[in-house]
């Protein structure tokens, strides 16, 4: 039978891959693989994933535990894609390395534009592929570059279901069926995952604070990331909250994380950064939440956030996500659609009335206008992937494109796409008038510039 190679970078994508394997989504395969990657700029200095709370017990659902960056050591997996002629030799290596024989090989890998993705789909060309994601990418374009050789084989997309109702973008241009991961079967592996960390027994919390590693994406300077997060204790202790459990991203480094506790400190309050064992493992968020089940969580762009709310139906609140907005470049980033997600849908944290009503509804009205959003935000993030979307953009943007819905957008970005909003309403009748056309076409003749 045919043999499965699982792709998992962290314990997040561990769980969602047992989850996914309890709903019987793999039935049909044979032996299962799970190959595990660190894709952190220095491996060595992360936690493994083999490492963390809780993998024993997942790794029951898989015949074999196998490593990537063994398996290439010592070429860094976040980095590295075989030659074309390459490729033959490192098969014939990872068959025998594995175990695989001449067996017949499918694929499930998470985030396919990325290295270690690429290079396992590129050693075993022709394998049939099914993508998978474990956060609020799902609903938006396919980022980065992917061969179309790649694209076409694969079959389906594994979600989450955060969102019941919205219906996933990623991978849609090369007809990948969404196939969403049971919400029931994931909430049973975060319980068995809790029941793993006996240390969490004796924490205590009324909020949640979620660590995020923007700073080691990217996304924001470091100095930035730490006022972020000092907004976020001010803000929970400010809500009615004093015992703030602070859980770090596993894969980066808090330097600041003792300011933290100290500006808790000065406000009556006690944060505890939520570590376990002898390593100090960072826990998953997913099993703080399971686990102490907390009044308050907070965050900007996690998807635990949704988790928060739609699962366990915690009261959930977001920090920082308008400066994020304002700072993601290029407009085409990857963290986009999370953040925009979460931006919309979750109450700021400076509102306390609306973060006090509670987890915000997810039914079909509040799907349908989220969904409206996401098109239009998919198609200028990638309009050369999805150009289907253009009508979407357009009908939303016309009818749409209030005070807060521009925030999601620039004018830069709908100029260079020629979609409405890109003038001030005001300024809309001058630039159709064709007296004033005329005259800029006249203008741009005589400077030399482009349109002469």
């Amino acid at each position: 039978m045919t043999t499965l190679i699982l792709a998992a970078s962290t314990l997040r994508a561990v769980a969602v891959l047992a989850a996914a394997a309890d709903s019987g989504c793999f039935e049909n395969s044979g032996r299962r693989v799970l190959l595990l990657t660190g894709t952190a700029p220095v491996p060595e200095a992360v936690p493994p994933v083999s490492g963390m709370p809780g993998f024993d017990g997942l790794r029951a659902r898989f015949d074999d535990v196998v490593s990537w960056n063994e398996a290439i050591a010592p070429l860094h997996p976040a980095d590295w894609v075989p030659r074309t002629d390459d490729v033959p030799l490192w098969e014939r290596h990872l068959r025998r390395a594995w175990g695989l024989a001449d067996a017949p090989v499918a694929l499930v890998l998470e985030s396919l534009t990325t290295a270690p993705a690429q290079a396992v789909a590129d050693i075993f060309t022709g394998a049939p592929i099914d993508a998978y994601t474990t956060g609020l990418d799902a609903y938006g374009p396919t980022g980065g570059k992917l061969p179309a050789l790649t694209g076409t084989r694969v079959r389906r997309l594994l979600h989450t279901d955060a969102l019941p109702g919205l219906r996933p973008h990623l991978l849609a241009e090369f007809g990948a069926r969404p196939s969403a991961v049971p919400t029931a079967a994931l909430a049973r592996v975060y319980s068995e995952l809790a029941l793993s960390v006996a240390e969490l027994t004796a924490v205590q919390s009324s909020a949640v604070l979620l660590g995020e590693g923007l700073a080691e994406a990217g996304l924001l300077p470091a100095a930035e990331e730490r006022e972020l997060h000092l907004r976020m204790v001010r803000g929970a202790v400010a809500a009615g909250s004093t015992r703030l459990v602070f859980a770090p991203d596993p894969g980066a480094a808090v330097p600041w994380v003792h300011e933290l506790s100290d500006e808790a400190a000065r406000l009556g309050a006690q944060l505890t950064v939520c570590h376990v064992g002898p390593l100090d493992t960072p826990v998953l968020p997913e099993v703080l939440l399971e686990r102490l089940r907390p009044a308050l969580v907070v965050g900007c762009a996690s998807p635990a956030l949704l988790t928060a709310a739609c699962l366990y139906r915690i009261p959930v609140a977001v920090s920082g996500t308008g400066t994020l907005l304002e700072r993601l470049t290029p407009y085409e980033n990857s963290a986009r659609t999370a953040v925009t997600v979460t931006d919309a849908l979750l109450p700021d944290l400076t509102d306390p009335a609306a973060v006090a009503s509670g987890p915000p509804p997810v039914g079909p009205e509040a799907a349908g206008e989220l969904a409206d959003l996401l098109a239009a935000v998919a198609f200028a993030m990638r309009p050369r992937v999805r150009p289907d979307l253009r009508p979407a953009a357009e009908r939303y943007l016309s009818t749409r494109l209030d005070s807060r819905a521009r925030r999601y957008f620039t004018r830069r970005r709908l100029a260079s796409l020629a979609l409405p909003g890109a003038v001030p309403a005001r300024l809309a009748a001058v630039r159709r008038n064709a007296t004033v056309r005329r005259l800029a076409r006249r203008a741009r003749a005589l400077s030399g510039g482009p349109g002469g």
